[in-house]
C-alpha cells in the first residue's frame, strides 16, 4: 500500500527521531524500514499484528506493509501511520504561516503515534527524566506487562501493555520497575480511565478539551497534556511556552512576553515549537 504526502519531507529528521525514541520489543527503526507491533479494535475484536513502512522519497508517498492479521483493519492502520508521520500536513502552507522560523526546514513534521494510550504513559514516564531513561522504564514495563506477539521480525516481540492491563496494577508493581511512586499512581488512574471510557483518547475531537481532561488528572501538568495533544491528537496550534528549552530561546523574556511573541505564528504553533526545539540558531526579533 502506498501513501502519498505533499513534498518537502524531512525523513532524515523523523527517522532519527523515531530511531532515538523506539520502544525496545515494541518497534524498530531498521535502516531505512520503520516496523512495530498493533492491537486494533474491529467490529469488538482486538486484532494484533505488525506494520512496516519506508519512505519512497522519489515518489512522494510511504510503502505501508501491513500483516495478514491486520488487513481487516487495513484503512485503519493506514490512517495511523497517516497520523504517525504527518502525511496531510501541507509545508507551503505551515512555512509561510512560520516565517523565518522555518525556512530553513520546510520539510518538518510532526511526529505523532499510532497508540495514543501509549504515547500518554511514555509522555508521563518521560517527566523530568531523559529520552533514553524514558524509553528504558517504557520497555521495563513492556517487557513485565506486555502482550507477547509473533512476528517474522526478531526485534518485535511484544504488543504495548493495554489499559485494561495498566489499570490493574499496583504502585507497588511499577515501583518495581524503577517508576516513582506518584507517577506510578498518575499511571494507573490514567489506565483506569481510558478502560472506564472516561478518557476517551481516541475519540477526543477537540484537543482543548483533551488538555483539560488530563490537567484534571492527578499528576498530569501542562507540559504533559499539551504535548499529548501535539503528538495524540495532531493539534496544530499548540504552544510549550513552558518548556525549558524553548525558554532558552528567548533570553530575558518572562513567559507571559513569550506567550504574545509566539501569536504571530498562529494558527501553527505547535510546528513552531517543533522547530524552535530544532533550531539552534534562531533568535527573536526584539523591538
Amino acid at each position: 500500500m502506498l501513501l502519498t504526502y505533499q513534498p518537502p519531507y524531512d525523513w532524515q529528521w523523523m527517522t532519527a527521531f523515531l530511531g532515538a525514541r523506539a520502544l525496545q520489543g515494541v518497534e524498530q527503526q531498521d535502516g531505512e524500514f520503520y516496523q512495530r507491533t498493533l492491537a486494533v479494535k474491529h467490529n469488538g475484536e482486538r486484532l494484533t499484528g505488525w506494520i512496516r513502512l519506508r519512505p519512497l522519497a522519489g515518489q512522494h508517498s510511504v510503502e505501508l506493509q501491513v500483516s495478514p492479521s491486520l488487513e481487516p483493519v487495513a484503512d485503519n492502520v493506514a490512517q495511523q501511520v497517516r497520523r504517525l508521520l504527518d502525511l496531510d500536513a501541507e509545508p507551503q502552507q505551515i512555512a509561510a504561516g512560520l516565517g523565518s522560523l522555518a525556512e530553513n526546514a520546510i520539510g518538518l513534521r510532526l511526529p505523532g503515534c499510532v497508540n495514543r494510550f501509549e504515547l500518554v504513559v511514555r509522555a508521563i514516564l518521560g517527566q523530568l527524566v531523559s529520552v533514553k531513561m524514558a524509553a528504558t522504564l517504557a520497555t521495563r514495563l513492556t517487557q513485565r506487562w506486555g502482550e507477547p506477539v509473533s512476528t517474522p521480525f526478531a526485534a518485535l516481540t511484544h504488543l504495548f501493555p493495554s489499559p485494561a492491563t495498566v489499570g490493574q496494577l499496583t504502585v507497588d508493581d511499577l515501583r518495581g520497575i524503577g517508576v516513582q511512586a506518584k507517577r506510578a499512581a498518575c499511571l494507573i488512574g490514567l489506565a483506569q480511565a481510558v478502560e472506564e471510557g472516561r478518557l476517551p483518547l481516541d475519540e477526543m475531537t477537540d484537543a482543548q478539551d483533551g488538555i483539560k481532561m488530563l490537567l484534571a488528572m492527578p499528576g498530569i501538568g501542562s507540559w504533559t497534556a499539551s504535548y499529548v495533544a501535539m503528538r495524540a491528537w495532531s493539534a496544530p496550534d499548540v504552544f510549550l511556552g513552558g518548556d525549558y528549552l524553548i525558554k532558552q530561546r528567548f533570553p530575558g523574556m518572562t513567559p507571559g512576553k513569550i506567550a504574545r511573541y509566539a501569536e504571530i505564528w498562529q494558527p501553527w504553533r505547535t510546528y513552531a515549537t517543533l522547530h524552535l526545539w530544532f533550531n539552534n540558531d534562531w533568535q527573536p526579533d526584539m523591538p
